[in-house]
């Protein structure tokens, strides 16, 4: 696919079709793409000051005094381009500050580009309980000091912590699993990783580069009241342009080299650009000014109701389910808990109703279990045209595969 244009809640491809965005490059583009206020504020930024690299801007200053205002953990703030970087750093100062080897993850979790943590995303049943690098070239010394159990099992996280708890440096978790759609989170599940990793002197760090910003300022922390030791941030935060965030306490993020003595290296030549900055104190305006997250939870409740409505009246089976802005649609009859779960979905017919709704002018992620993102820039109309394509789309491939 070729994207030529995009504005607001749509973009054009190369054919000359206008497309209903409802990927949202993953969840970055909040307010929309190509928000004018967000744009202007960075291009301000580049006739002020550009890349120097040295000391830090008052742009930069700025948003991590709002960044730390926000959010419940960030006691520090320090600016990567993506939170890939973020997660990578994370997992580092964890190690360095527990003398510990090991990381546990979650399957189905997506933390990053890196070997600790790019594998289990979507594994196959027969696979479920080894490990499952995403890409070829990872190194198994790292992947294998990598422990991945079940999300929303307590009981698998209390049997790792028995047996590895004093190798554990880390636990880290996306606290809504957004990677595949939209698990939730079980009572008591973020509150029991907070309580056994502070027991064993491990370092919690949620991953909340897609929930950060998109479901409200302080981040999903703020919403479970579940502090973690550790935070990444990014996408939501500038609307697009290329910024994360690690935030955390201040007695382990200043052991980064940002600091005098700090003898964890945190590098980056294009960290803290001035006009990715720039974009997010821009965009965290607009989120702290208009009713941006009322308007999100609106349309997300509406859509999410009238899927479960349509594919009610289709006589398909399906858990349509989300969060806020966020909503998917899982083939089968539930329950939805777990990654395992979902391996219960029908994949085929996932992929096949997102490619008949491209030819119906609505573009969702042609990838099972991907989730789909609403922004400030989607009106009720949108919600209708979605509603009905979707009625459509799936007769269409309903009567496709008999």
């Amino acid at each position: 696919m070729v994207v030529t244009s995009a504005s607001g809640a749509r973009f054009q491809d190369g054919l000359g079709r206008w497309l209903v965005d409802y990927h949202g490059a993953g969840g970055p583009t909040v307010l929309g793409h190509c928000e004018p206020r967000v744009d202007r504020a960075a291009a301000a930024a580049a006739t002020g000051v550009d890349l120097v690299g040295v000391g830090c801007t008052e742009l930069e200053v700025t948003l991590a005094e709002r960044i730390s205002a926000e959010v419940p953990s960030a006691e520090r703030v320090l600016l990567t381009t993506s939170g890939s970087e973020a997660t990578y750093h994370a997992l580092r100062l964890a190690r360095a500050a527990t003398g510990r080897r090991l990381v546990v993850k979650f399957e189905g979790g997506y933390h990053g580009w890196h070997d600790a943590v790019a594998l289990n995303l979507f594994t196959p049943r027969e696979l479920i309980g080894s490990t499952v690098p995403l890409s070829a070239g990872s190194m198994p010394a790292v992947t294998e000091a990598t422990v991945v159990l079940p999300f929303n099992d307590a009981e698998a996280v209390g049997a790792a912590f028995a047996r590895h708890g004093g190798d554990i440096a880390a636990v880290i978790v996306e606290p809504v699993a957004h990677n595949v759609g939209a698990l939730l989170p079980e009572p008591g599940f973020l509150e029991g990783l907070r309580a056994v990793t502070a027991a064993a002197g491990a370092v919690l760090v949620f991953d909340e580069v897609v929930t950060g910003f998109r479901h409200g300022l302080g981040g999903y922390q703020r919403h479970c009241g579940v502090t973690p030791d550790l935070t990444a941030l990014g996408k939501a935060l500038a609307n697009g342009y290329p910024l994360g965030a690690l935030v955390g306490r201040a007695d382990l993020m200043d052991r980064f080299s940002t600091t005098i003595h700090g003898d964890v290296l945190f590098a980056g030549t294009y960290n803290a650009h001035p006009a990715s900055v720039a974009a997010a104190i821009a965009t965290l305006d607009v989120l702290t000014d208009e009713p941006v997250h009322e308007h999100l939870f609106r349309l997300g409740e509406a859509a999410r109701a009238g899927l479960a409505e349509v594919y009610a009246d289709l006589g398909i089976p399906a858990v349509t389910t989300g969060l806020g802005s966020v909503f998917v649609t899982y083939f089968m009859d539930g329950p939805a808990r777990t990654y395992t779960d979902l391996l219960a979905g029908d994949e085929v017919r996932f992929v096949a109703e997102r490619l008949a709704l491209l030819e119906l002018g609505v573009f969702q992620f042609p990838r099972s279990l991907k989730r789909n993102h609403i922004s400030y820039a989607h009106t009720g109309r949108d919600i209708e045209q979605l509603l009905d394509a979707t009625q459509t789309a799936a007769a269409r491939v309903t009567a496709d595969m008999e």
